[in-house]
């Protein structure tokens, strides 16, 4: 991530513009008061799952934790070259790897999609499952990946594709690095 707490940054802003206490803000969300603190103080990066009900909760665009700036026309990323938004690194006792989102609609007012390219770092298979509203699209880039559905467990390698209901738990990982197109629809 470019500074080193902007997603926390803007969740104490959000949630103080809305005279929200954290007690409140953990009420409409569902997530902790210590989960919230520990993302608002940066020691914690949440992923997806978190960032959607937050976003819910305080009436925003996902958009809105990983934006710099709005911008009304086209978004134009060349060669690749899109900007790190947000880096989720699983705790060390649960040795579950990292995903790294690169925005390529950073700054883009008004959209409903977040689409991302994702590199993934080995971790191991056995991971907590995220589960939020909406619905995501993943296109294998390089590396073989796994997608764990439900109960169903489905690998995927280069050219492979996967679209599916993000409210039916899941969890995308690799045993060895890997990137991902993944683009992600949460419904405001």
């Amino acid at each position: 991530m470019g500074d080193s707490n902007k997603i926390g940054t803007r969740l104490t802003a959000l949630r103080n513009e809305r005279k929200l206490s954290l007690g409140d803000l953990a009420s409409r969300s569902g997530l902790s008061e210590s989960e919230l603190g520990a993302i608002e103080s940066g020691r914690h990066s949440p992923s997806i799952a978190p960032l959607v009900k937050l976003s819910r909760a305080l009436g925003v665009r996902l958009g809105t934790f990983l934006d710099d700036a709005e911008v009304t026309g086209p978004i134009v990323v060349k060669g690749g070259r899109a900007a790190e938004v947000m880096r989720v690194t699983e705790s060390d006792s649960q040795k579950l790897g990292t995903l790294t989102f690169f925005s390529l609609a950073r700054g883009k007012s008004g959209r409903s999609m977040e689409p991302f390219i994702v590199d993934i770092r080995p971790g191991a298979k056995e991971a907590t499952l995220s589960s939020h509203e909406g619905e995501e699209f993943i296109y294998v880039l390089e590396g073989e990946v796994e997608l764990r559905y439900g109960s169903e467990t489905t690998r995927l390698a280069v050219g492979d594709s996967v679209y599916y209901d993000s409210i039916v738990p899941h969890r995308v990982s690799s045993a060895a690095p890997a990137k991902v197109i993944a683009v992600v629809y949460a419904p405001f």
